[in-house]
């Protein structure tokens, strides 16, 4: 009812998967099956937008009248004040943007939560990190991998484009780009474990399409990439703002990765249990805005440089 809701409401099926934290695909399905059981249209085409049937607006203002009795019942009795909470808070959180984004979330959940427990946790399985979330022992995921459970809620956060990180004297250092053959030629460090391959934003990318890189070497965390990177002639495929701050402090060279993997995405996952919830809705609202603010004034330094420009660094 709470999609129809919504789909009647907005009109719009992207706008309905965007406030849903669903994908469009799963929106649509969701509107063909409904159609198919009250057997009407519910929003027809007129002309470039959706508008609702005669059928979709009768039924839109009684399933407002019964979703508001329902939203009278489950909301919580105690109010939530994140000022005087004192609750434990996890998340789930991959670390490759972790400069960037962690502390300042961080920053924003001690001014507005200071009582608050919070612990950022990684996890090396998708679904060791589906069970804690159906459990309610993991608050919320901010993931990046390319197949996220559609059973969970979605939001967008973030996207960047993706980039070797390498020593200066390493034989593919100064190329623009390399080509996916050239790629998986090449042997790889990896900090996700090979039992992780479907959490892994690079190797979930290869395995849709069917194509599967060396890695010689695995890590584990991301703090030992740089100084072990260092040492060898493997290369590390990371997010640009990741890659961009090593190449920093480090004499590392930075090569585009190739075209076949396109951007890679960050986003908030959580389970319906905790949709209504009004710590989980303000946890949600908060690292939000702090995405919002990393891409409304361009805080996010994800910029492309040229290559001689990272040599130079």
């Amino acid at each position: 009812m709470r999609t129809l809701q919504i789909l009647l409401d907005e009109c719009s099926v992207s706008r309905t998967a965007a406030i849903l934290g669903q994908s469009q695909p799963a929106v649509s399905l969701a509107l063909k099956r409904l159609r198919e059981i009250i057997g009407d249209p519910l929003l027809v085409r007129s002309g470039a937008r959706l508008v609702p049937t005669e059928r979709g607006l009768e039924l839109g203002s009684r399933i407002e009248r019964v979703l508001a009795e329902i939203d009278g019942m489950v909301i919580e009795d105690r109010p939530f004040d994140p000022a005087t909470d004192e609750r434990a808070i996890r998340i789930h959180a991959v670390n490759c943007l972790g400069i960037f984004f962690m502390p300042r979330i961080v920053e924003m959940l001690r001014r507005e939560a200071p009582r608050m427990q919070v612990d950022f946790c990684g996890t090396q399985n998708e679904r060791e990190i589906f069970c804690e979330l159906e459990a309610g022992s993991i608050d919320l995921v901010i993931g990046n991998w390319p197949l996220p459970r559609e059973s969970l809620r979605f939001a967008p956060l973030l996207e960047t484009d993706m980039v070797l990180v390498m020593r200066q004297d390493h034989p593919m250092a100064g190329r623009a780009r390399l080509t996916l053959d050239e790629y998986l030629e090449l042997d790889h460090l990896s900090p996700t474990p090979y039992i992780s391959a479907e959490i892994s934003p690079v190797d979930g990318r290869l395995a849709q399409i069917d194509k599967k890189r060396r890695i010689a070497l695995t890590v584990p965390e991301f703090a030992l990439v740089p100084s072990t990177l260092a040492r060898t002639d493997l290369v590390f495929t990371s997010s640009r703002p990741f890659a961009e701050q090593m190449a920093a402090v480090m004499p590392f060279a930075l090569v585009d990765a190739p075209a076949d993997f396109h951007t890679m995405k960050f986003y908030m996952l959580w389970h319906d249990r905790a949709q209504h919830s009004a710590c989980n809705r303000w946890l949600r609202g908060l690292v939000r805005r702090v995405a919002g603010e990393l891409n409304d004034f361009g805080a996010l330094p994800s910029l492309k440089l040229e290559p001689r420009d990272i040599l130079a660094a």
